[in-house]
């Protein structure tokens, strides 16, 4: 079946579901699940391939069960910095009375996932059953779907695609709707931010993936609503789980300095997920959103599900940092969040939690000469180097206009 697609034939779901069912038992070596990643980037598979894809990769794990009839769920593509919406979305939308139960991956080809994030603060592993009870008590969860065995291949298919540095389409959406099918979710809003160095990087492939997506839910029964946002620049301040976590709490604290980027985006695709639910008058939905955030309730929530996840602690900075300065005074009028999160990660993060970039200097922000445009925080002194030595053979990171 694999060399079939390697030379670009049409699979059926037979042979998805022989492929998956393999690499789950262990049949397969290494190589043969990278010929099969391979085989199957770019624009390789076609909606129903990835239809086959999705219900092959359902079908080869758990999946869990639930009493309640909307079960609501949010999803990033990803490839862009600091984009941790998630825990504030989980905080508000649990709030509210809507069942949310967030179970995340770690991250692929970024510093960091939302289960790394959240790991910095509380523990993220959990059982199907130790899941269920969290949400019964509150609503919502945080956790790593790895330990669940929610959709196993797509783990095994992610080690392989982090190897390779490569994030397929088809894959990522069967991979993304087989955990939402498998974690029982009914209702959920994707965000695909789309900018010249995000993942997506043109408004056309953002349409075609929204396409997927909605084709492939409409199969499965699920309620799909798509956000395409810009991804010219990186969302917040931190890059790397730890610095992610506290622009987090900035938000949920309701801090004078709180990212306000990080706070919209979060509100917009709430208010999506409240829209979806039917239980509040349209057009409303922003604003009770944003009452649940800056009355402290959203915040209150967080709390209460880390402690039921086994206790809440705070998130701390690496010991060592190097600040990178303006070399001259200006706008700044483009930014590359492909190096900047390469520069994060060769600073240790996500494996070293605390590792990353704190960046001061969005779009259109004025700087004069010897401003702080970003920090790199590492938990060695090799890994910082690292980080610098390959900062220093950039010359458009960040452009600054005169």
């Amino acid at each position: 079946h694999i060399r079939a697609k390697i030379f670009k034939k049409e699979l059926d779901e037979f042979a998805f579901q022989e492929i998956i069912k393999d690499i789950v038992a262990g049949h397969y070596s290494t190589i043969e699940i990278a010929a099969f990643v391979t085989a199957c980037a770019g624009d390789n598979l076609s909606v129903n391939e990835i239809t086959f894809l999705t219900k092959a990769m359902i079908k080869a794990g758990n999946k869990i069960q639930w009493t309640d009839k909307k079960i609501f769920d949010k999803h990033c593509v990803g490839g862009l910095p600091g984009n941790r919406t998630t825990p504030i979305i989980v905080s508000i939308v649990a709030a509210a009375g809507l069942i949310i139960p967030k179970t995340s991956s770690k991250a692929i080809t970024s510093p960091a996932g939302t289960a790394d994030t959240m790991e910095t603060m509380t523990t993220v592993n959990f059982t199907i059953e130790e899941i269920q009870r969290i949400v019964g008590k509150e609503n919502g969860c945080f956790t790593w779907g790895g330990e669940a065995n929610l959709s196993p291949a797509d783990d095994l298919l992610i080690s392989v695609e982090k190897s390779l540095d490569i994030d397929s389409e088809g894959q990522m959406v069967a991979s993304v709707l087989s955990k939402k099918a498998a974690a029982g979710s009914t209702h959920m809003v994707i965000d695909i931010p789309v900018g010249s160095s995000a993942k997506v990087r043109t408004q056309e492939e953002a349409l075609r993936l929204q396409y997927y997506f909605k084709a492939v839910s409409q199969v499965l029964g699920l309620q799909l609503e798509v956000v395409i946002s810009d991804g010219s620049q990186p969302v917040g301040r931190g890059i790397g789980p730890s610095l992610e976590a506290m622009d987090v709490l900035a938000v949920l604290k309701n801090q004078a300095d709180a990212p306000q980027d990080l706070k919209e985006r979060a509100l917009t695709l709430s208010a999506v997920l409240l829209k979806l639910s039917g239980q509040y008058v349209p057009g409303t939905e922003l604003s009770v959103a944003k009452l649940i955030l800056e009355n402290g309730t959203a915040y209150k929530k967080f709390i209460s599900i880390c402690e039921a996840q086994g206790g809440f602690k705070e998130p701390h900075f690496a010991p060592f940092k190097y600040d990178v300065l303006s070399k001259k005074t200006g706008k700044i009028s483009s930014i590359d969040n492909r190096k900047l999160a390469r520069i994060a990660k060769l600073a240790g993060a996500p494996k070293s939690p605390s590792a990353g970039v704190s960046f001061f200097a969005p779009l259109e922000k004025t700087v004069k000469e010897g401003d702080t445009l970003f920090s790199i925080h590492a938990e060695s002194t090799g890994e910082l180097e690292y980080a610098k030595s390959y900062f220093e053979s950039l010359s458009d990171l960040i452009q600054i206009t005169e």
